[in-house]
């Protein structure tokens, strides 16, 4: 009896021990035994879709690998324009994801990452294609123009002339400057997005930068008029010879050698008398801005 307890004590005592040494394995490598774990689970999943397409082990596989569409829109997103989401591209990516998943086929030892990234991304590029209304073509041509200027300016270290240009590329000035359109005017720009303005580290948005220099506001509207008005009286204290020369000129449109025909003078001669009526008309504008100034008049 006596023995008989002495090893059950040392079984007892060994079976502690071993307890001690699981305990202490399992606590030093969490991070091991979770990754397993995870392993095993996405194991236990596949199989149990595979044999009895069981849908809460679908749920769960979609699930692991939604990180998935997030890195490969992630990478995605870094080389388009701000204009396109991130969020739309998961959105898309994930309907690849699930369009892989469906498509896949375990037996041929391909892992399912491998499969499904040139799926997710396939999905992405063709909506955005298919929201592009720009021509392929046109996309294609603004690539090829972009790779002629990188590399004529690495050849010649400057910018290329559109000879230079339309030479590399294979085609003549007239479709260059066709393409060249047809690029442009494929680029869209928002109004409400914040840039920052050439003087200062200010961001502020685009609408508050663009401004029309071809149009006049009101001041500058009646200061033209003004000045138009002024003219006519400034010609009328001109010579007949100056009045007939800057009238050939400005509203006829004449060259000076025409001109020359026209009053039967030499071409110099008509360079003289253009010259000076000229002077004339600018003195007496900033002799009637300056008195206007000063409160005179």
């Amino acid at each position: 009896m006596v023995s008989t307890r002495k090893v059950s004590t040392k079984q007892v005592s060994k079976k502690k021990t071993t307890l001690k040494r699981i305990r202490v394995s399992s606590g030093n490598g969490n991070g091991t035994t979770r990754t397993t774990r995870k392993k095993l689970d996405l194991t236990i999943d596949w199989h149990r879709y595979q044999l009895r397409g069981d849908p809460d082990s679908r749920a769960n596989l979609l699930r692991q690998y939604l990180p998935l569409v997030r890195n490969v829109a992630g990478r995605m997103a870094i080389g388009f324009p701000r204009s396109v989401e991130l969020s739309d591209l998961i959105n898309t990516g994930v309907i690849g994801l699930v369009e892989a998943f469906r498509n896949f086929d375990p037996e041929r030892g391909v892992k399912f990452e491998t499969y499904a990234v040139p799926r997710i991304r396939g999905a992405i590029l063709d909506e955005l294609r298919a929201l592009d209304w720009v021509p392929r073509s046109t996309r294609a041509k603004s690539r090829e123009i972009e790779r002629a200027v990188v590399a004529l300016e690495s050849e010649s270290a400057k910018k290329p002339s559109e000879v230079e240009l339309a030479r590399k590329i294979g085609c003549t000035i007239e479709e260059l400057n066709a393409a060249k359109g047809d690029v442009c005017g494929s680029s869209l720009l928002s109004l409400d997005e914040t840039i920052y303005k050439e003087e200062d580290n200010h961001q502020v948005p685009r609408i508050e930068t663009v401004s029309d220099d071809d149009r006049l506001s009101a001041l500058g509207d009646l200061e033209k008029s003004e000045l138009r008005a002024f003219l006519v009286t400034a010609i009328d204290r001109l010579t007949e010879q100056e009045k007939l020369v800057i009238a050939l000129y400005y509203f006829e449109e004449l060259t000076l050698k025409e001109i020359g025909e026209v009053m039967s003078i030499s071409e110099s001669r008509v360079s003289q008398i253009h010259t000076k009526a000229v002077l004339k008309l600018r003195g007496m504008i900033k002799e009637r801005y300056v008195l206007a100034e000063q409160g005179v008049g």
